[in-house]
């Protein structure tokens, strides 16, 4: 059963009046014919009017579409071809929320930070979570990385810090010189991909 509120009501059950409390949350079939009531933040709990905030595909079909934790719908709810350009790769290497990433072959797709420091590591994408090593990293191939701080309005380069971007480019021999887009505020870059040249 789910969760029952403090708030009862009289039934009658086969003649007899019976105190029955309502719930605020539900454990599925096993709670038909239930009154809900609202939950401690005074709306319907997700379990009562089956919402969810992502999909895992065809077996929650029928469920109603909740905003996720940042407000705004899921890409897991969308149509393929809709959305933001996406892929879940693994990471080699623990990675930060805005780190720019690199594709790379190791016995499959890898993703790791990108890094000027050597040709090879240019940016590919980006993340908006941080992600632990071996786990799946959703890296983002373009749009808009929120995830970002302290960075100059402007274009934006790939830097020799792994995963950061600035508006210096690098200098040293062999470093990478890769325009990453462009920052519109110091916590937004709008990113797009340049081709990298490496320094002699």
């Amino acid at each position: 059963m789910g969760t029952a509120s403090t708030k009862k009501f009289i039934k009658n059950v086969s003649g007899t009046l019976t105190e029955e409390a309502a719930l605020t949350t539900s454990a599925g079939a096993g709670d038909a014919d239930k009154l809900p009531a609202l939950n401690a933040n005074g709306v319907l709990d997700a379990t009562i009017v089956n919402s969810k905030t992502s999909s895992a595909g065809a077996g929650d079909s029928g469920k109603v579409v909740a905003l996720d934790a940042s407000g705004r719908i899921d890409s897991s709810m969308m149509p393929v071809g809709i959305g933001a350009d996406t892929a879940s790769i693994t990471a080699s290497e623990a990675l930060a929320a805005g780190d720019l990433v690199n594709v790379w072959n190791s016995s499959g797709a890898k993703v790791r930070k990108a890094d000027a420091t050597t040709s090879g590591k240019e940016a590919h994408g980006f993340v908006l979570a941080a992600v632990a090593n071996a786990a799946l990293a959703t890296v983002y191939f373009e749009g808009t990385n929120t995830a970002v701080t302290g960075l100059t309005p402007g274009p934006q380069f790939l830097t020799t810090t792994a995963g950061t971007s600035s508006n210096t480019a690098p200098s040293g021999s062999g470093n990478v010189v890769q325009r990453v887009g462009i920052a519109t505020s110091a916590t937004s870059l709008n990113f797009e991909g340049g081709v990298p040249i490496v320094l002699a």
